[in-house]
């Protein structure tokens, strides 16, 4: 079997399946279907969302097994706007590959911070990625839920 976790451009054609996988990734967690449902619009990716922002996808396989999405919030900070890994890759190691090439795009792109709002499932995840607390964020699907905020130094690295 090949472990070979190759990274690339999202294709504009894909953003189905990125928005199949994101779905995937968030129900591992095991929240209902009403959670996920109120989840949808936030976790789709469009081919205008590709376009105006940085997607990189992992391909294990040939078999999508993950993405990001990078953004900026201001000149020195870029935003982690999505980050999923398909639910059979988890602790695979294509996370790591994703998290290290998402920081090394946002450095090269002259960010010097990383902005996570995290899952909060997921935070621990990007702790050992080398992540710290900064704070929470209210949810862009649940109203009332608030999530980890974390950053990420790109110039300490």
């Amino acid at each position: 079997m090949n472990t070979a976790t190759t990274l690339r451009p999202a294709r504009e054609t894909e953003a189905d399946a990125l928005s199949a996988l994101a779905m995937r990734s968030k129900a591992h967690w095991g929240y209902d279907a009403a959670f996920m449902e109120a989840c949808r619009a936030e976790l789709t990716v469009t081919p205008d969302r590709i376009r105006a922002n940085t997607f990189v996808v992992a391909e294990r396989g040939g078999r999508l097994a993950g993405f990001y999405a990078l953004g900026p919030i201001g000149p020195r900070e870029a935003d982690a706007l999505k980050f999923f890994v398909d639910p059979p890759f988890i602790g695979s190691g294509v996370g790591r590959a994703l998290f290290e090439h998402m920081a090394s795009t946002a450095r090269a792109q002259g960010y010097d911070t990383l902005v996570i709002e995290a899952d909060p499932d997921a935070a621990p995840f990007y702790a050992r990625m080398g992540a710290v607390p900064a704070g929470s964020a209210p949810s862009g699907s649940i109203p009332g839920r608030v999530l980890p905020r974390l950053t990420y130094g790109l110039r300490d690295r």
